[in-house]
């Protein structure tokens, strides 16, 4: 008896200690306990675990903001004019369409509630401890087959319905249409038959919701998906494992089948073989090192704060941050302090994911409609992924929670939706060590630190990591990584030597009976920037070769800068070119240096890639503002979703590129600028069975913007200031 009853105690205090270890490892936040305020010389347990953050020269911790996964949202209430709406206010305009006569008739969905951002100058003018500007939300709701927007006062409570116009397309699908859709098939005899035929069990089946694009007067009219299916049957990855060949097109209002076509019967279904991805699963051997942790430390805590749950403020930057379902992340009032002056000046009033265009270049029944729109058709911001602490973002990120509504109004969380962290990878940010030969002993260097804003999008296979980099010199960098699974096409072919023609694949054959398909990435960015002020004007700052004239000088040629500024949209259509370089810079006029240059920044593009579809293709019509790299438009506050606003089966009528051929007048105007990031993937066997991450990016530099170099005070670091820390293998 008393053996058992200490086997119970040991039991119990082991479990206790398992919770312990738990919740030591996986929660971010830094110890309170006195005992632990421990040097990190000292080589203490808490200075090789993996939450060690303490001061060296104080002994005092400074605690990290928490995670919100923890957090409870009901009691959010707004602080600023542009914070997107609370559970209580999606509750409040829930209640008032319920009892709004459009939404009594029939059933109804709503695509989507945010808020209807105040009018600019009202926002620009609004300080913190102003009264709150009025809060109302934007809603996009399908009532009997039938598109309406609409906004709620939620100070009134009055409902105002819009008249959109004639226009083509649809809202970007809810949750529930997707999840829906892949379930449907199901209902349908045909589709099950032809399931079994191929010899798959139906609990094995895992099926995708594709949007269908727009191809010609019999889709118009009907909202339409398509649906194709995968088998999960012997690993995680099914992406990998299509069924080729089977579509199914699907009503979505009434969730019935209107066609299946089956063109794939001869062609097998992959192997499940070497495609999971998923670490438990791996087999392992001694040929690669695995590497040791890493982690950055801050001894003195994290840099940054953010107030009020959306006001971020670091170093020199302070901006405002928030989720949104189509977009993703929005950054707004980005402002930056002058070293000289101390003044917060205005640099960017908005700046957001506009849209992605994904076309793969397969031309065949089962894959020509492939041409995904990911903002406007599926909600980018919908699609973000709760982020994997330590591994999609360092120990001391503070995450925070987007707050969406469902297609029947009723708010939910989507948790950890993006992290902000500070990053340091050893980036040098200035330096200059003197020569010898002068016989002056300077070596001056600065460490360059980032402020990083991150999401994730899981769009059913690809992932899209995109970043928003701020640095200490004024600096903005926006960078978007492609990871995640290929969308593949299954083949007869296990070899190439079987192959009669490569090109015929339409991509590389990645394994056994797996193709992956030619397809390109395009990320369009809405840049609201406001330089000192909100009326600028764009350049092209064109380097040109300039020829000597005989007897001037030994040289034969030199470059110079010819300065071009744009009078109408027209002026500001860019495709980069290699050979024809420029800068692109947005100015203010009006505003001078103290030796008379205008202040601005320059849009700094990165390897990018440019459409080469033809314009009269159907796709390329609808993603036609990929077609420069570069656009300018006048401020518009309906122009945002470079897609238009119902990118779902639209016919392109509606886009930036329909925009900008208006002409409008942009000099010393309240511009809007866009850019363009593009990737084309021809995909190899590395991307198999996942992808390791390709990224490309652009930046948003100052130029002329500050009297001199705006980090020359920052202090260099010192060894005293840094904990030390010894391996354990060195103990």
């Amino acid at each position: 008896m008393e053996a058992r009853y200490l086997l119970r105690v040991l039991i119990f205090f082991l479990s206790v200690a398992v919770v312990l270890f738990f919740f030591v490892v996986h929660l971010p936040y830094a110890p309170t306990n006195t005992s632990e305020l421990l040097d990190c010389a000292t080589n203490s347990p808490w200075c090789t675990s993996k939450n060690r953050l303490q001061s060296k020269q104080t002994n005092i911790l400074k605690e990290p903001p928490k995670p919100t996964r923890h957090r409870n949202h009901k009691s959010d209430t707004p602080h600023h004019p542009l914070d997107p709406l609370t559970i209580q206010e999606l509750n409040k305009v829930r209640s008032i369409l319920s009892s709004h006569e459009l939404f009594q008739l029939s059933a109804y969905a709503l695509h989507s509630v945010e808020l209807e951002e105040p009018e600019k100058p009202l926002v620009l003018k609004w300080k913190k401890g102003d009264r709150l500007l009025p809060r109302r939300a934007s809603v996009i709701a399908r009532v009997n087959g039938r598109t309406h927007v609409l906004t709620v006062d939620l100070g009134t409570g009055q409902v105002t319905v819009h008249e959109t116009g004639l226009h083509y397309g649809y809202p970007m699908m809810t949750i529930e249409d997707m999840t829906t859709a892949t379930l449907a098939p199901l209902a349908n005899a045909d589709f099950n038959r032809t399931i079994i035929q191929r010899g798959i069990d139906l609990a094995d089946l895992a099926c995708l919701p594709i949007s269908t694009g727009w191809y010609g007067k019999a889709e118009e009219n009907r909202r339409l998906i398509k649906v194709q299916c995968y088998s999960m049957e012997g690993t995680a990855n099914f992406y990998m494992r299509p069924i080729e060949g089977l579509t199914v097109l699907l009503d979505l209002d009434t969730k019935r089948v209107v066609e299946i076509s089956d063109k794939g019967r001869d062609i097998p279904i992959p192997k499940a073989a070497n495609t999971d991805y998923r670490y438990s699963v791996q087999e392992f051997n001694q040929v690669m090192n695995i590497l040791n942790p890493i982690s950055i430390e801050q001894p003195k805590g994290p840099s940054f704060t953010i107030e009020d749950q959306h006001l971020v403020k670091w170093a020199n930057w302070e901006f405002h941050l928030k989720p949104d379902a189509r977009a993703g992340v929005v950054i707004s009032r980005a402002k930056v302090r002058d070293p000289d002056t101390g003044e917060q000046r205005d640099v960017m009033y908005k700046g957001f994911t506009s849209e992605l265009f994904v076309p793969y270049m397969d031309p065949t029944d089962a894959w020509y409609f492939k041409t995904y729109m990911d903002a406007g058709e599926y909600g980018f911001g919908l699609q973000a992924m709760a982020l994997d602490p330590l591994n999609d973002c360092p120990r001391n990120a503070y995450y925070m929670d987007g707050v969406f509504a469902a297609a029947d109004g009723t708010p939910y969380v989507r948790s950890n939706m993006i992290c902000v962290f500070e990053s340091y990878g050893g980036d040098i940010g200035w330096r200059h060590s003197e020569s010898p030969i002068t016989g002056m002993d300077i070596r001056e260097a600065r460490p360059k630190v980032t402020l990083v804003i991150r999401m994730a999008a899981s769009v059913a296979n690809y992932d899209y990591i995109v970043d928003w980099e701020f640095q200490t010199d004024g600096l903005i960098r926006i960078k978007v990584g492609l990871s995640g699974i290929l969308m593949v096409k299954g083949t007869p072919y296990d070899n190439t030597d079987q192959i009669p023609n490569q090109e015929d694949l339409h991509g590389t054959l990645l394994s056994e009976n797996v193709i992956g398909v030619i397809h390109d990435h395009y990320v369009t960015f809405y840049l609201d920037m406001d330089i000192d002020g909100s009326d600028n004007s764009f350049v092209d700052v064109n380097i040109k070769r300039q020829l000597t004239s005989p007897g001037e000088s030994p040289r034969r040629s030199y470059l110079k800068a010819v300065r071009n500024v744009a009078k109408t949209e027209k002026d500001a259509q860019i495709k980069l070119k290699l050979y024809d370089p420029s800068e692109f810079h947005v100015i203010n006029p009006s505003k001078k240096t103290r030796v008379g240059n205008p202040v601005g920044y320059k849009v700094v593009p990165g390897g990018t890639a440019a459409s080469l579809l033809d314009h009269e293709d159907p796709p390329q019509k609808r993603g036609a503002f990929t077609n420069n790299q570069i656009w300018v438009t006048p401020y518009n506050q309906n122009e945002q979703w470079a897609g238009g606003l119902f990118a779902y089966q639209s016919q392109g009528e509606d886009t930036l590129a329909t925009w900008s051929e208006r002409d409008r007048p942009i000099e010393n105007k309240d511009i809007v600028l866009w850019y363009t990031l593009g990737f084309h993937h021809i995909p190899c066997q590395e991307d198999f069975p996942i992808m390791p991450t390709v990224s490309s990016s652009f930046d948003l530099k100052p130029v002329n913007f500050f009297e001199s170099n705006p980090i020359l005070r920052i202090p260099p670091n010192v060894e005293k200031d840094l904990p030390v820390c010894k391996s354990a293998a060195s103990v």
